[in-house]
């Protein structure tokens, strides 16, 4: 059997339908900005100085107390006392025996204005004379030391008053009505000034970056944000962490507390930073990429370096030259070497 196969002569070839761009993107340029340096940390709060206030003198009960926790106090101010009835005594004891030495020394300079008279005369020898000299010697010693015992007598008894060394917060007590001190016992612990620092702890390459003066910002527990400035970096390490303590003076009206463990950085000298909206960056498969736009309105995906993030932008390290047209966002629905079509940014570059 044979088949016959009709053909129409004159009939067109199909044409392909025209090719649409997959997506409608903004297009922008990288741009070179001055972004400060930041060392990001973390550490404790800690006072920036302690104030401790012992017992100057023992075997005293204390009488009443006069501050507790938490009290903010002033140089000088009183804090607790001493029961002082035994010191009194002992002043006014020490007063009799001064008044004692100053008649005995009256006397012997009586017996020796007299042993000189008589002396001229003849009626006394050398010796007696020079006893007599010896005499008021040795009551002028005796008047100096009852003075410098009722000196020492009077220093225990304002002793017996426990006041604030320095202005600061108390924060600790172990004062307790009643108890009989011992000299050197720890009473009262003072915040200085009630000034708290942040102690950030520093890796050794990041810690040759700071100096005295630098501004840092640290987040509290609380979510408090709070604004402090570097006053000394340390200048050795720890040989067990390999860390060393950045001390950061904060604000006397902070809501920082000592004991908090608080987050933030420290900002370094401005430095040049390549810098992409943070939209136009996108991950994949661990990576960062962007997509730039060749002449022939089609995108490259590009792997790219990134370092610091500040105001909804990015920092490109490397994988980027310049210059670029870069895709702004979108990048997540688009694939390598897809056709696009570029619409007029409509949001300030950052």
């Amino acid at each position: 059997m044979v088949i016959f196969i009709s053909i129409r002569r004159g009939a067109e070839p199909a044409v392909a339908a025209p090719v649409t761009s997959s997506l409608s993107v903004e297009v922008v340029q990288a741009r070179r900005q001055l972004w400060p340096q930041l060392l990001y940390a973390s550490g404790a709060l800690a006072p920036w100085q302690e104030a401790v206030i012992n017992a100057e003198t023992g075997n005293l009960r204390i009488a009443s107390l006069e501050a507790d926790v938490g009290s903010r106090v002033n140089k000088g101010q009183l804090l607790a006392t001493l029961a002082s009835d035994s010191v009194l005594a002992e002043e006014r004891k020490q007063v009799a025996l001064v008044a004692q030495a100053v008649a005995n020394l009256e006397q012997a300079r009586s017996n020796d204005r007299r042993a000189k008279v008589v002396g001229q005369g003849g009626a006394l020898s050398e010796q007696q004379r020079e006893d007599y000299r010896i005499k008021v010697a040795l009551a002028e010693a005796d008047l100096a030391g009852a003075r410098a015992e009722l000196q020492s007598t009077r220093i225990r008894l304002r002793q017996t008053r426990i006041v604030a060394v320095d202005d600061g917060i108390v924060s600790a007590r172990t004062a307790l009505l009643g108890k009989v001190v011992a000299a050197g016992d720890e009473l009262f612990r003072l915040v200085r000034d009630g000034r708290i620092e942040w102690q950030a702890e520093l890796d050794a390459r990041q810690l040759a970056q700071v100096q005295a003066g630098q501004v840092a910002r640290l987040t509290l527990p609380g979510g408090q944000s709070v604004e402090g400035r570097v006053r000394l970096v340390s200048p050795t390490l720890n040989t067990k962490t390999s860390r060393a303590l950045v001390y950061i003076s904060l604000p006397s009206d902070s809501p920082a507390q000592a004991g908090m463990y608080a987050s933030g950085q420290i900002e370094l000298p401005a430095r040049e930073a390549l810098t992409v909206p943070d939209t136009a960056v996108i991950l994949r498969d661990g990576r960062s990429y962007v997509f730039t736009l060749n002449d022939d309105m089609h995108v490259v995906q590009r792997p790219v370096t990134v370092g610091r993030r500040l105001h909804q932008a990015v920092e490109i390290l490397g994988g980027l030259e310049e210059p670029a047209r870069i895709v702004r966002a979108g990048g997540a629905f688009l694939n390598d070497g897809a056709s696009v079509t570029v619409v007029q940014s409509q949001v300030a570059q950052p």
